[in-house]
């Protein structure tokens, strides 16, 4: 409204008026780092949960570098590494609000070393490419303001209450949790231990559960498996195979063709593009008994895609075109063919002369959010659907050798990763050791090796993930960075 817009004018002219006699506040610097939170920001990575998981980690290492800068007289400074996916801008856009585009993004990576807010700032901004004139600009003195009761930089704080309605984080928590990631996995342990066994306990009935309810419901209706999209609590998920199971009392006709299939519960009802049935967990039966009868129209379209596939690997060499769920966005199935479609015939239109068979064993995925091919440390090629055939044929080639190198050491990487797992299980009588999707084999298999070395009590019959941060869940799993100290 023109209100708020008058007011965001007032304030900020209040902020640079304010700022010319005082050194920089935490509250000026939030501000001054506004086009950085805006760049970097995880709400605007909600189709890249890779990168918004990298982003979020990193914001809250920032936000407790920050706020050490602010603590009287702290002087124990350790350099602080950080990576961004910074979203890129339109080069002719002069709209705030659209000038990023809506898929591309570039990763950053800076140390952070300084002493002082201002510094911290300029580098921040610096790193990734942003403008600073908005903070050079201003003459900030080396001695704070003696007025202490100036309302300009009072920050407005809300009730709990506000975060939880409107799904905003509240920075006192992230601030928290950026304290805790800097503590050592024993300090960590100690803290920690009492509050996790006690969520724990309390979690060993709903667990039961819904172990019962997941067999029940697979061996009724003949399923492979049952599997959520996010890490929602136990009584979350046992709510959705009630949800489920109601609807297979009510309408046993429509549910006689999922048979051997995979049911993802997950944000959106439908197809996915691994050929699972999705359903949304904020639809109604309605909605899902809809999919179940649409089931026939979707096996004939996987069907298409199948070939589709085919016919892409044939213009390319015999390679692979695959569908990984933990790297890729979860798309439709419908999504996933119409990208297909669209490679298929620029390679068709191209006539690129790739040997037959001569790429056979190799595999590739399809990416729309990325300009550039790349090699995965699995071994797959990473190739855009943008991406100019001449260039792809090239990097194809070029890299060939090398993609066979890495597919065989995935093999024993993926090997060694569970024989550590189970070691590891077995060592700390974990109930459950388990990782997070963007924590790589690489990572997990460098975690559990240094675990081992350790003597950790605390862990007996506890369930245990790697992450990227520490943390206990609702429901009393321990999470830890896989590079814990």
């Amino acid at each position: 409204t023109f209100y708020c817009f008058v007011r965001l004018c007032l304030d900020k002219i209040l902020l640079q008026c304010a700022l010319q006699s005082r050194t920089l506040s935490g509250a000026d610097a939030i501000n001054a780092l506004r086009p950085f939170y805006f760049a970097v920001h995880p709400d605007f990575f909600g189709q890249h949960p890779k990168e918004r998981e990298v982003n979020e980690n990193s914001l809250k290492r920032l936000n407790g570098y920050l706020e050490n800068l602010q603590k009287p007289g702290f002087r124990s400074f350790k350099p602080t590494q950080l990576t961004f996916y910074v979203r890129e801008r339109e080069p002719n856009s002069s709209n705030v609000q659209e000038s990023f585009s809506a898929s591309g993004f570039r990763a950053v990576s800076f140390t952070l070393h300084t002493r002082d807010l201002l510094s911290t700032v300029l580098d921040i901004l610096n790193s990734c490419s942003l403008s600073t004139e908005h903070v050079q600009s201003l003459n900030v003195n080396s001695q704070p303001h003696k007025e202490a009761k100036s309302t300009v930089n009072r920050p407005i704080k809300w009730d709990k209450t506000y975060y939880s309605f409107t799904g905003f984080k509240d920075p006192e928590e992230e601030l928290e949790q950026a304290q805790r990631v800097e503590a050592t996995l024993m300090s960590w342990l100690d803290d920690n231990e009492a509050s996790a066994v006690k969520k724990l306990k309390k979690s060993l009935p709903l667990r039961k559960e819904l172990e019962r309810l997941k067999f029940e419901l697979s061996h009724e209706l003949q399923l492979s498996d049952i599997r959520w999209q996010r890490s929602w609590g136990i009584a979350h998920r046992c709510s959705q195979l009630h949800s489920l199971g109601r609807l297979v009392q009510q309408r046993p006709e429509i549910l006689k063709n999922v048979k051997g299939r995979t049911v993802v519960f997950t944000d959106r009802s439908g197809m996915s593009a691994a050929g699972h049935i999705m359903l949304g967990t904020m639809d109604v039966h309605h909605h899902w008994t809809k999919i179940f009868e649409r089931l026939p129209n979707y096996y004939k379209l996987q069907k298409r895609l199948l070939l589709l596939e085919d016919r892409i690997s044939q213009l390319l060499g015999g390679i692979q075109v695959i569908y990984i769920e933990e790297l890729q966005p979860l798309l439709t199935l419908e999504e996933y063919f119409e990208t297909l479609n669209s490679f298929y015939n620029k390679l068709r239109d191209s006539r690129l002369p790739f040997h037959p068979r001569s790429l056979r064993g190799l595999q590739m995925i399809l990416e729309s959010d990325r300009y550039a091919p790349s090699l995965h440390e699995f071994g797959h090629f990473m190739i855009p659907t943008v991406c100019d055939p001449a260039a792809l044929q090239w990097f194809i080639f070029a890299k060939a050798q090398e993609a066979r190198e890495n597919l065989k050491r995935k093999e024993e990487m993926l090997i060694t990763e569970k024989e550590l797992i189970s070691t590891s299980t077995e060592r700390f009588s974990l109930d459950r050791l388990y990782k997070e999707p963007s924590v790589s084999s690489a990572q997990m298999i460098d975690c559990c090796k240094r675990l081992l070395e350790e003597s950790l009590p605390y862990l007996q019959g506890m369930h245990l993930c790697i992450s990227h941060f520490y943390s206990v869940l609702q429901d009393g799993d321990l999470c830890i960075p896989w590079n814990w100290k």
